[in-house]
C-alpha cells in the first residue's frame, strides 16, 4: 500500500475535510444536546412586551393649537409611566431646545412651563407673533428617544396698508378713475369695493352692488359715481376693516329751469324756481331784466326779495319769492350758476295777468258742483254748507265770471223746459 506523504496535495485535500465535518458536527448539533435545556421560543416576544410597557408612552397626541396675534398659547404633552426618564420640548423648524424637564431653557422670556403629577407638561407662550408660527415637538429621552409634534397656527386679523391704498381723489368728468385697496393678514384677506351710501355701483356697463379684488377701475367717470367707497378687508379673524375713500367728480354748472314761463297779477306773491348742478361747488345768484343781482335781506321786515338756496351734494335748488308783484316787477330774470370750470344762466319770464274777479269755491254738497257767491248771498239762509274750501287763485288771463256761471246753470235747465213743452205741443197738435 502507498504511504501518503504530509505535504502531498492528497493529504491537504483529507486535512481541509475533517476540519469542514467537525465544524458541521459543531454548528449545526442539537441545542438542547449542547444545552440540556429546553429553550421557549416566545420567551423573547414576552422580555419585549415587558420592557415596552414599561417605558415612557403618549397618553395623547398633542393638539394643533390656533390663536390670534398677541394672544396666549398653550401646547399640552401628556406622558404615562414617565419614571426616571425626562420631558423635553423643542422648537423644530429651528431645532432649538425650549425646556428640560424642570428647566426652560430658551432666552425667550415669553416661554414659560408648567407640569402637573409628573404626567401632564404645558408649554406656555405669551403674547404671540407671527415668527412663533409652526411645529413643536415634546421628547422623552428613552433610548431610542420618543416624541410627539403639535402646530401652533398664529392667526392676524387684516389691516389695511394705507402707503399703497388709494386716498380721496379728484377726477374729470369722462376720465378713468382707479381706486387701489391692499391689505395684510393671516389667512390672506378678502378685499371688496361698495358704496357707503348702499347704493349700487356703474361699473362699466354693469349695474353691481360691490366689486370684488384690490381694485376698482372706472372707465369714462361720471358725476353719478361721486360719493364715498369703502374698502372692505376681511379673512375670518375678527374683525373686519374698511378704509373710506371719496370720489370726486368736477364738471362745469349745469342749469335746469322746469318753468319759463310764470303769470302773476298785482298784489301777488310769486315764486321762481331753479336748479343746478355742479362741482366744484357753484356761486349761484339772481339778476333783473336790467342786469342787477338780487340780494335778499331777510333781516329787514317787509323785504321785496327773498333768494332761498338748498344744497344736496353735488345739486342745488334756488327759489326767489317776489312780494306784492307790482307793474314794475313784470320782466325776465335770469338764474346764474358758475364755478371755476364754467358759467351757466337761464332765464324766467314773469307776465302780467288780469286779477281774478272772485275765487271759485267748491262745496260739499252733492248736487252742485260750483255756486257762486256774492255779497247778497246769505248761505245759512239758503240752506247752503256751513264750511267751504277756495281753490288757489288763476295765474291765466281768463276769470271764472258769476253772470256766466248762473248763465250756464240756468241755461242749461231753461232748454231742457222749452225742449219739453215744444214736445207736448206737437204731440197734441199731430195726435188729434
Amino acid at each position: 500500500m502507498e504511504t501518503l506523504q504530509v505535504n502531498s496535495p492528497a493529504w491537504n485535500l483529507m486535512i481541509c475535510f475533517c476540519l469542514f465535518i467537525t465544524s458541521v458536527i459543531i454548528v449545526g448539533g442539537n441545542p438542547q444536546q449542547q444545552t440540556g435545556k429546553e429553550v421557549d421560543p416566545n420567551a423573547n416576544s414576552v422580555n419585549q412586551f415587558s420592557h415596552e410597557m414599561s417605558m415612557p408612552r403618549f397618553a395623547e397626541p398633542i393638539p394643533n393649537v390656533t390663536v390670534s396675534i398677541g394672544r396666549d398659547a398653550l401646547l399640552a404633552c401628556v406622558v404615562d409611566n414617565l419614571r426616571g426618564f425626562k420631558v423635553a420640548w423643542v422648537r423644530v423648524d429651528t431645532q432649538t431646545i425650549l425646556s428640560i424637564h424642570h428647566n426652560v431653557i430658551t432666552q425667550n422670556p415669553r416661554v414659560t412651563l408648567s407640569y402637573n403629577d409628573h404626567r401632564s407638561w404645558y408649554l406656555h407662550i405669551r403674547d404671540v407673533h407671527e415668527e412663533d408660527r409652526g411645529w413643536y415637538m415634546c421628547q422623552v429621552n428613552t433610548d431610542p428617544m420618543r416624541s410627539r409634534q403639535g402646530y401652533l397656527q398664529v392667526v392676524v386679523p387684516p389691516s389695511i396698508i394705507d402707503k399703497e391704498t388709494s386716498t380721496d381723489m379728484v377726477v374729470r368728468e369722462a376720465s378713468n378713475a382707479t381706486l387701489i385697496c391692499k391689505a395684510a393678514g393671516y389667512p390672506e384677506p378678502y378685499v371688496m369695493w361698495r358704496r357707503e351710501d348702499g347704493d349700487d355701483i356703474n361699473y362699466n356697463g354693469d349695474t353691481v352692488n360691490f366689486i370684488d379684488g384690490e381694485v376698482l377701475h372706472i372707465t369714462r367717470v361720471s358725476r353719478l359715481h361721486m360719493g364715498a367707497y369703502l374698502c372692505i378687508a376681511s379673512n375670518g379673524v375678527p374683525p373686519s376693516i374698511s378704509k373710506r375713500v371719496t370720489l370726486k367728480v368736477q364738471f362745469p354748472p349745469m342749469l335746469t329751469i322746469s318753468n319759463q314761463l310764470v303769470g302773476g297779477y298785482i298784489g301777488q306773491d310769486i315764486k321762481l324756481e331753479c336748479h343746478t348742478e355742479a362741482f366744484p361747488t357753484s356761486i349761484n345768484f339772481w339778476t333783473t331784466e336790467k342786469g342787477d343781482m338780487i340780494v335778499s335781506d331777510m333781516t329787514v321786515s317787509g323785504e321785496k326779495y327773498e333768494a332761498i338756496s338748498t344744497d344736496s351734494g353735488y345739486n342745488k335748488y334756488m327759489i326767489l319769492k317776489i312780494r306784492k308783484l307790482s307793474p314794475q316787477d313784470f320782466g325776465s330774470y335770469k338764474c346764474v350758476a358758475k364755478n371755476s370750470l364754467g358759467e351757466t344762466d337761464g332765464f324766467i319770464k314773469l307776465d302780467q295777468i288780469a286779477v281774478p274777479s272772485r275765487p271759485m269755491v267748491i262745496t260739499d254738497e252733492p248736487d252742485d258742483d260750483l255756486k257762486d257767491y256774492d255779497d247778497s248771498d246769505n248761505d245759512v239762509g239758503n240752506g247752503g254748507p256751513s264750511e267751504t274750501v277756495f281753490n288757489s287763485l288763476p295765474t291765466d288771463n281768463s276769470s271764472l265770471n258769476s253772470d256766466a256761471v248762473r248763465w250756464s246753470r240756468d241755461g242749461f235747465f231753461g232748454w231742457i223746459t222749452s225742449a219739453g213743452f215744444c214736445w207736448m205741443a206737437t204731440a197734441l197738435i199731430f195726435g188729434r
